[in-house]
């Protein structure tokens, strides 16, 4: 096909007209059970009749004045958000991308404040935090890095769940203003945090002055079976990025900073024409409602045992399995060859997932999936993995 979009992503061939729950229907009307979510965007299902009302009444009353002006909604979705991290302020923008360039900024102008001249942070391998200059340049990706560089000055990389390697940066830099990870790593493979690496790297960076800047973005809003998925570990950050299932697909994103980092960013430091307007504000406070109200954590604990339980029963002794990772619905299956040709293999099964780092299939199911659901998904990737790579 002729296309006048930029050619940014591998689009797959399949046009989805719409959405019910759990499930897709393409242009040609078959139906395909979606473990993917958008990546991690639509938690609460497609089609949602609260959050497609309240999207219908929001337009029909006022969708967009400026952030130089109070919006009621703005309020009470940042007070909401707080509640549930911890955290004392929050800057509302679009995308998880532009949620971690703000995280840049409060870091930078933290280390400045300290007197640094030139204020550093600490990246981890294996990292994706967007494709913005400054998410980019904190994702770990050489091909991006070769292909967009310079990237910004002031990034020290280190390796994932390595503590020495935090030791060693924090002793030979007297200059760092924060550390920036993802607890659990998505685009990286469903790779998580060791409880003993992130708690010792919490009393690091407060024995020395550091932001400690959790990347929640693909992890957060239940999606792990608590509402973030740094609260497995017993720690609050001092800055969290959310996006993805706070609008369930009504573009959406903050950052969110406690003490002294949430008064960083003062009036002309930084904003966003488009941000905490009021059709996405109204939206993120009912996902939340709705999260709330139907004990969302509940179910993802509940399906993740399930998962856990079928995985290990018809795909732990196959052959190419290399590893099985499941944290609530963060799932990640690792084979031990190439299987990105699955992608297209699945759809025509009926059943739209992700690969990553060419080897690991990646699942990010509806939080509100059933247990049939999860035997079903299960189902299909077994018969995928042994028809294509167990003969």
């Amino acid at each position: 096909m002729n296309s006048n979009v930029m050619p940014t992503y591998n689009r797959k061939p399949v046009t989805f007209v719409r959405g019910d729950g759990v499930y897709l229907y393409d242009d040609k009307g078959n139906k395909y059970l979606d473990a993917l979510c958008g990546l991690a965007v639509t938690s609460l299902g497609h089609s949602h009749p609260i959050i497609s009302k309240i999207i219908k009444d929001q337009s029909q009353t006022l969708l967009h004045t400026s952030n130089a002006f109070i919006i009621e909604h703005q309020e009470l979705l940042a007070k909401r958000l707080c509640q549930l991290t911890g955290m004392d302020n929050a800057f509302f923008c679009n995308s998880g991308a532009e949620s971690v360039e703000a995280a840049i900024k409060i870091a930078r102008k933290y280390g400045h404040e300290r007197g640094y001249s030139n204020p550093k942070i600490v990246v981890m391998s294996n990292s994706f935090h967007g494709r913005t200059m400054g998410a980019m340049s904190a994702t770990s990706n050489k091909n991006s890095h070769e292909s967009f560089g310079p990237i910004i000055e002031g990034l020290i990389r280190v390796n994932f769940n390595n503590i020495d390697d935090i030791k060693n940066a924090i002793t030979s830099n007297s200059d760092i203003a924060a550390v920036l990870l993802e607890p659990i790593q998505g685009e990286g493979g469903i790779i998580s945090c060791d409880i003993s690496y992130l708690q010792e790297l919490d009393r690091l960076c407060k024995e020395n002055n550091i932001l400690l800047m959790a990347d929640e973005v693909q992890s957060g809003f239940c999606r792990t079976g608590k509402w973030f998925s740094y609260q497995h570990f017993d720690i609050i950050p001092d800055v969290v990025m959310v996006a993805k299932a706070l609008g369930n697909g009504v573009p959406v994103g903050a950052c969110l900073a406690r003490s002294e980092a949430a008064n960083i960013l003062k009036a002309g430091m930084h904003g966003s024409t488009f941000g905490g307007n009021y059709l996405s504000t109204s939206v993120g406070l009912t996902v939340l409602d709705i999260m709330r109200d139907s004990q969302l954590c509940m179910n993802v604990k509940h399906i993740s045992n399930a998962m856990k339980r079928a995985t290990d029963a018809e795909l732990k002794s196959l052959n190419v399995v290399s590893e099985i990772r499941i944290y609530g619905m963060m799932i990640g299956i690792e084979l031990k060859s190439n299987c990105t040709e699955l992608v297209v293999k699945a759809l025509e099964k009926g059943l739209v997932l992700n690969v990553t780092k060419e080897k690991v299939i990646r699942l990010l199911p509806p939080l509100i999936c059933k247990e049939e659901h999860i035997l079903k998904i299960v189902a299909i990737i077994k018969q995928l993995i042994t028809e294509n790579y167990e003969n």
